[in-house]
């Protein structure tokens, strides 16, 4: 079979579902704006799938994914912008630019110094397209906790970020002080989510410095208390324990049981 063949198919369904006449009401109706939220979610199952180290799901999220690609391709060629060729060629073309140890002469030994290449020849690529500032380029459509890192990633290229972790880890508290106080003050709850903004904002730029992913460390703690949470309800249960009759009290101590039996295995 052709290496094509698959690519081709999928893309001949894309104009199948698009068809004036004989396509998909839902997939005609569709715009750019309307499908971007489908686009997130299947990238964050995407990552889900990697997480699980579950291959099956892995490759369906992938295809998912994929199919959002061809949609927004499908739609931009509408308009008359490109079509998906041009994406390909695009992506192509980028990665051999800005590997020229490998399609290139140059020679780079470490990951560390291709990190550096990758960094100075994207910063080259985005001052060639106009843009202007150290922060240009950051997507603003990325999880807040992401973009907060790489702003700080960012910033700390020109040298403006704290020597240590540890000056992250004062800036972290000194953020919660001035939060603490402005909940105290009975401040307006635009000026307290303000200082929430900054707290949060510390707290990834520490885990940065941690060489931690904020975003990833925030997706286990989650599946942590899910979990978790699922075991205290299960507990109850067997005890013929109404959930929403017990007290503070009780929620703990369903807690603590929960815990340690996550911690026995």
């Amino acid at each position: 079979m052709n290496d094509d063949a698959p690519v081709s198919r999928l893309l001949g369904i894309m104009r199948a579902l698009r068809d004036p006449q004989t396509g998909c009401p839902w997939d005609r109706e569709q715009t750019m704006a309307s499908i971007v939220p489908h686009t997130l979610e299947e990238a964050y199952e995407v990552a889900e799938a990697v997480d699980e180290q579950n291959p099956n799901a892995l490759r369906d999220e992938l295809g998912d994914l994929l199919f959002q690609v061809v949609f927004l391709a499908a739609l931009a060629d509408e308009a008359g912008w490109f079509n998906f060729n041009d994406v390909a060629t695009s992506i192509a073309e980028k990665l051999e630019r800005r590997h020229p140890h490998v399609f290139g002469s140059n020679t780079i030994l470490t990951a560390e110094a291709q990190t550096e290449s990758w960094e100075s020849l994207k910063a080259a690529e985005r001052a060639k397209g106009g843009a202007s500032g150290a922060l240009a380029g950051v997507a603003k459509a990325l999880p807040a906790l992401t973009r907060a890192s790489k702003l700080g990633k960012r910033a700390g290229r020109i040298g403006f970020d704290w020597p240590t972790a540890e000056g992250v880890r004062s800036k972290v508290s000194e953020e919660l002080g001035e939060l603490d106080e402005a909940v105290s003050l009975g401040e307006s709850r635009e000026r307290q989510q303000e200082e929430l903004g900054d707290v949060l904002f510390a707290l990834a730029n520490w885990a940065r410095r941690l060489g931690l992913d904020p975003e990833a460390a925030l997706r286990a703690g989650n599946q942590k208390f899910e979990s978790r949470f699922a075991r205290m309800e299960g507990l109850a249960e067997a005890e013929r324990r109404p959930l929403d009759r017990l007290t503070l009290e009780e929620w703990e101590a369903l807690w603590v049981r929960a815990k340690a039996i996550e911690k026995a295995g």
